[in-house]
């Protein structure tokens, strides 16, 4: 079958099964992103796009900025029902999710696109039971996470006792980098970094424009050796999945798998500003030399060998996890 007769088909059994729901569907959708972010309008796009394929048979009101749950929250108010559908990162209940953490690691990825693919991948191979009280969708996560710091560093030497700001893993892979990890939200980085309080910060390059970190800093250090990324998870109460009739289900997954490719390329131009505007205020991108790089990967293995040894004591398996996850990097490079 075409693919023209087949969603002409899909599209019509979906009007019957509107018009068999004495109502539409409404669901509610909380993001953390702040409404202006383009992750938040990739979640709003896909939202509006599920109502154009299901002809009117769901609605989904998006609410961003964290306004109907929390970033920490939003897990637990999907399982409870206080929203039907959730996006946040599975680092804000570090701890909860020990399998997914394994993304996470400095493994070197080197675009959000890349990022995305393999933790949806990875999620599939191995169908944590840690999430098994939610409807998974897809997982998206930014690209490499790279060194920005008020005064240039070309090697470890240079980045020795720096305060860094990091949050979570970020922390651990700063302090084996030999500086100094600063605990602190996105939002209070600009003006940490403007009064000193931080000397840099570990991030996407999508913070030197979005959050404006490249007006307070003078170099970004192309560290992606050790790109670590953050997972992000879109996933859906489970009984209110389960009420959804099977076509309506079907067009979920489709957009679903349409838009882990969204997510990824929304990283990566996201990304693309952040080295625009950078750029454009005269600061650096200092790149590491092959032998620099080589010390950087070296340094934060133990931050990989301390997760492997914490999975392991969980009855997990932590090496298999990262060497799937280097296998899936490499698949998708």
């Amino acid at each position: 079958m075409s693919r023209r007769l087949l969603l002409t088909a899909v599209a019509g059994t979906l009007i019957l099964a509107g018009n068999l729901l004495a109502q539409p569907v409404r669901l509610n959708y909380s993001v953390f992103f702040p409404a202006a972010h383009g992750q938040a309008q990739a979640a709003v796009d896909w939202s509006r796009e599920i109502e154009t394929r299901t002809d009117g048979a769901v609605e989904i009101t998006v609410f961003p900025g964290g306004t109907l749950t929390s970033a920490n929250h939003c897990y637990d108010g999907v399982v409870s029902g206080i929203s039907d559908l959730g996006m946040s990162c599975f680092a804000y209940t570090r701890g909860r999710f020990p399998v997914m953490e394994a993304v996470d690691l400095p493994l070197g990825y080197p675009s959000g696109q890349v990022a995305s693919q393999v933790a949806t991948a990875f999620y599939r191979q191995q169908q944590p039971a840690e999430l098994a009280d939610v409807k998974v969708l897809y997982i998206h996560a930014h690209g490499p996470g790279l060194l920005h710091t008020r005064n240039p560093v070309h090697t470890l030497e240079d980045l020795q006792g720096m305060r860094i700001r990091s949050t979570g893993l970020s922390a651990k892979v700063v302090e084996a980098l030999g500086g100094v990890p600063v605990a602190m939200p996105q939002g209070d980085t600009y003006e940490s970094l403007q009064k000193g309080v931080v000397e840099g910060t570990f991030g996407p390059v999508e913070v030197l424009k979005g959050w404006r970190q490249a007006e307070v800093i003078d170099a970004t250090t192309e560290c992606d050796v050790v790109g670590y990324t953050t997972a992000m998870f879109v996933v859906m109460n489970r009984t209110r999945w389960n009420a959804l009739p099977a076509e309506i289900q079907r067009v979920f997954e489709e957009v679903s798998e349409e838009w882990i490719d969204v997510h990824g390329a929304a990283w990566d131009a996201l990304d693309t500003e952040g080295r625009v505007y950078t750029a454009e205020l005269g600061n650096q991108i200092i790149p590491l030399t092959v032998a620099e790089q080589k010390r950087w990967q070296t340094a934060v293995e133990p931050v990989i060998s301390e997760y492997v040894e914490a999975a392991t004591g969980r009855g997990l398996a932590g090496q298999a996890y990262v060497d799937s996850l280097r296998s899936l990097i490499e698949a998708y490079r």
